[in-house]
C-alpha cells in the first residue's frame, strides 16, 4: 500500500542496483556465449556493430531474450532484480502498492529501451519528478519503493517468513 510514508527509491540506489546487476548478469551471459560458441568465441567482434556470423542468433538468443527472460522473472518472482534486493527496493503498482503483474514487467522491460534511447533521458527523468519515476515507471505504472519492514504489521511479518 502506499502512504505518505512510502520512501521512493533514489536516482543513486537505483543506480548503484543497475551496477550489483550488471556485475553478477554479464559474466554469466558470457559465460554462457563461451558455451555456446567454444573456442570460436571472440568478444571484440561480439562488440562490433558490423560483425556477421553463424552464432549471431544464439547472441541475440543471449544476450537480449535470456536478459529478459531472467529479469522479468526476478521481478515477478521477488518484486526486485538481485541489486535492488541488495539495497532494500522492491518495484510495484503505483497504485495499488502490491507486486506488478506479467504485463506490467513487460512494459516495463520494452520501456527501459525507451528510457535509453534519447541519451537515457528516461532514466534521469526520476529527478525531476515527484514519485521519482522513470519513464519505464510511467509507461508500466510502477515505482521503485524502499522496502521497510518497520512499515508491515506484524501479521504479515510472520506470514511471510513462517
Amino acid at each position: 500500500m502506499i502512504t505518505s510514508l512510502t520512501e521512493y527509491a533514489s536516482f543513486g540506489r537505483r543506480t548503484l542496483a543497475v551496477i550489483l546487476d550488471g556485475i553478477w548478469i554479464y559474466p554469466l551471459l558470457i559465460f554462457l556465449l563461451y558455451l555456446s560458441y567454444g573456442t570460436d568465441i571472440n568478444l571484440t567482434d561480439i562488440a562490433d556493430p558490423n560483425y556477421i556470423s553463424q552464432y549471431e542468433w544464439q547472441t541475440l538468443l543471449i544476450f537480449y531474450i535470456l536478459l529478459a527472460l531472467i529479469t522479468i522473472w526476478f521481478w515477478i518472482k521477488y518484486a526486485a532484480t538481485p541489486g535492488k534486493l541488495l539495497l532494500d527496493c522492491e518495484i510495484v503498482d503505483a497504485h495499488t502498492g502490491k507486486p506488478i503483474n506479467f504485463k506490467q514487467s513487460i512494459l516495463r522491460y520494452i520501456g527501459y529501451y525507451i528510457s535509453a534511447l534519447p541519451f537515457f533521458l528516461g532514466f534521469f527523468w526520476m529527478l525531476i519528478d515527484k514519485n521519482h519515476q522513470t519513464w519505464h515507471d510511467k509507461i508500466s505504472g510502477t515505482i521503485v519503493i524502499i522496502h521497510d519492514e518497520s512499515q508491515t504489521s506484524l501479521y504479515q511479518l510472520a506470514k511471510d517468513y513462517i
